[in-house]
């Protein structure tokens, strides 16, 4: 199996270290770049390779003699973890098989962003999906998946720290047919629920004089409760913004 792979955050590093574990050496590495990228040295650390088979951040996505070099490389697949970049017709056309895409959702609910604050919202199934890239986001045939218990403590934060772990469940449950290089593919249902980056922030504010049912609210909360202040729900106080968090305790 010749793969490139390209990620970021922990689990991209968690999932690379166990396919070179499995004998499976990556033949380029796509890393991001600037202030929201997190893993960048630690992959290529873990991956060993040169500099020369290394692409780096948007500009090297755009870069023909770096997409020559993918080519080249005669590959089977791109493998996808976390890795957050828009990817081209032409990307998505160089691998022979496909590029993956390992998605903290139970597709074909909540593609796109901020999975499990729309699927607290939404009360639709949540887990993780391993799936074909295409040019439409997440919707490509499904190769594996499985669903995750949404409890009624959960926030955001913790259900997104439960996909985690089970997305390299997935993975590593695929991965037999993966290297196989003839994976399942099921194609996805038309119906299902998309969200961009933008849409959370048409629900974070809380009008302080509307009626509420207490368990849509704490559902809200839920949702809202992530490990990012920029996500919060916040209600304005003499024109400041407050944050709202929610935690749960089991009392028994």
């Amino acid at each position: 199996m010749r793969y490139a792979f390209a990620g970021d955050r922990k689990i991209s590093c968690d999932i690379l270290n166990i396919l070179i574990n499995k004998g499976f050496n990556p033949s380029a590495l796509m890393v991001t770049d600037g202030e929201t990228s997190s893993h960048s040295d630690e992959l290529i650390q873990i991956s060993k390779l040169s500099d020369s088979l290394i692409l780096k951040g948007k500009k090297d996505l755009n870069d023909l003699e770096k997409l020559r070099l993918l080519e080249n490389l005669d590959l089977d697949y791109i493998i996808g973890i976390h890795y957050p970049y828009i990817i081209s017709s032409q990307l998505l056309n160089i691998p022979k098989i496909g590029f993956l895409n390992l998605h903290p959702a139970y597709l074909p609910y909540n593609k796109g962003w901020n999975t499990p604050s729309w699927a607290i919202m939404d009360k639709t199934d949540y887990g993780a999906t391993l799936h074909f890239m295409t040019e439409a986001l997440d919707k490509g045939d499904i190769i594996h998946q499985k669903k995750l218990e949404v409890a009624p403590n959960d926030t955001a934060n913790t259900l997104y720290q439960k996909a985690l772990d089970l997305e390299k469940e997935v993975f590593t449950e695929a991965l037999e047919d993966i290297v196989s290089l003839n994976p399942p593919r099921s194609v996805q249902k038309e119906e299902g629920t998309s969200y961009k980056k933008k849409d959370l922030e048409k629900i974070r504010e809380f009008d302080l004089e509307e009626r509420v049912i207490v368990k849509d609210f704490l559902d809200k909360l839920r949702a809202l409760s992530t490990n990012s202040n920029d996500e919060l729900a916040y209600f304005n106080d003499s024109n400041k913004k407050i944050g709202v968090k929610i935690e749960f305790f089991n009392l028994d």
